[in-house]
């Protein structure tokens, strides 16, 4: 019998879901947001690049933009781009952090900031108030795919703000407890419940272990 299910907001993995099932939890996974690459064109090289989700690494990555210098959020985007032969110069938990850190150590440089078209206002606004210069290029949209649950599950599993939108537009989280990836992911899924926990490294496999400890001991 298992211990509890959980629901993952993001269509995981072989190696994810064996954590799930080895610690006896039941699952159900599916994307509760969709992305779209925009087209856009970037002239020359870029000297120092902001990345804060591996979307947009993806996305520059496919243009063949040539980047000297890579600022990035979360370990995830930084495998990614080293494993692309691309530079990692700082990595941060989170965009304000990193925000911070070319605040304090990088204030002479300049910066190409690629993001979504839901990108959140932390790191352009410390940015702005250090008086970094920086451009701004969207290179993909975050598209909501809700989906409707008829049943309740003992956990739920948020990997971004827009995941919690979409999935809270056509299902209630009262009853269950949600696992958080983050400070912001959390942020946003206060008003539909206090039962939050909040991973201690931002991936998708310290979500899941979170849960897995939570049912465990619950």
């Amino acid at each position: 019998m298992s211990l509890a299910t959980v629901l993952s907001t993001k269509k995981l993995s072989v190696a994810q879901r064996e954590l799930l099932l080895n610690a006896g939890l039941g699952f159900v996974d599916y994307d509760a947001i969709t992305i779209e690459p925009v087209s856009f064109e970037y002239n020359g090289a870029v000297e120092n690049a902001i990345f804060t989700s591996k979307n947009a690494v993806k996305a520059v990555l496919q243009v063949g933009i040539s980047v000297s210098n890579c600022f990035c959020v979360g370990q995830n985007t930084k495998k990614l781009l080293e494993e692309n032969g691309q530079k990692v110069i700082e990595t941060a938990q989170n965009a304000s952090d990193l925000a911070k850190i070319i605040a304090k150590t990088y204030k002479n440089d300049t910066f190409a900031f690629f993001c979504g078209d839901k990108r959140r206002e932390e790191l352009p606004q410390i940015l702005k108030e250090n008086s970094i210069q920086f451009s701004e290029e969207m290179v993909y949209k975050t598209v909501l795919a809700p989906k409707k649950f008829d049943r309740v599950f003992d956990g739920i599993l948020f990997f971004s703000p827009s995941g919690v939108q979409s999935y809270t537009s056509q299902n209630d989280v009262a009853q269950s407890v949600a696992f958080c990836i983050g400070n912001t992911t959390a942020s946003s899924i206060k008003k539909h419940t206090d039962q939050i926990q909040i991973a201690n490294k931002p991936t998708v496999e310290n979500v899941i272990v979170q849960a897995v400890k939570y049912f465990k001991n619950n």
